[in-house]
């Protein structure tokens, strides 16, 4: 069975369980990291743990959900080889897929409806990278990643 790890704060909880029963429908283990209630809490508690598990190889692909969709996309990219995108619509979700092998999608609960978030997800889900021409990119963006992570950046000058 595939595997897929989901969170969201209070702003994104409704969504996270009304997608919940589309992902299960179509064959995946979801793994919840929370929030189970509509609870204030921090988007970061709940998206660095799906983010971290993306990033570390435990799970292929994520989806996190926060009211703009905004803070759990900027959180998610923090980590080295997340590659996450903010869809509003599927057209958006399934371009990241073929040109930049999204592998994480934050969804946006304040501004997305159950319906618009189940096709936005499934056609996430089912589109592939295209390679290619693609590939030299996120080749650059590993670079660069490398580069970060091995604090490789430039000393201040001091006057």
């Amino acid at each position: 069975m595939k595997k897929i790890i989901i969170g969201a704060d209070h702003a994104g909880f409704d969504l996270k369980e009304a997608i919940k029963p589309c992902l299960v429908e179509d064959g995946w283990e979801v793994v919840d990291q929370g929030t189970f209630d509509r609870s204030p809490v921090d988007y970061a508690d709940f998206g660095g743990p799906v983010a971290m598990a993306v990033a570390t190889g435990a799970f292929s692909r994520g989806i996190l959900v926060c009211g703009s969709g905004v803070g759990m996309n900027i959180l998610a990219n923090k980590f080295p080889g997340v590659r996450a995108v903010l869809a509003l619509d599927a057209d958006m979700a399934c371009l990241s897929r073929v040109h930049n092998d999204t592998n994480i999608l934050a969804l946006a609960g304040r501004r997305t409806d159950a319906a618009q978030a189940a096709a936005i997800m499934r056609g996430w889900l089912a589109t592939a990278f295209e390679g290619g021409r693609h590939e030299q990119r996120l080749d650059k963006i590993r670079q660069w990643e490398q580069k970060i992570c091995h604090k490789e950046l430039p000393q201040e000058e001091k006057p």
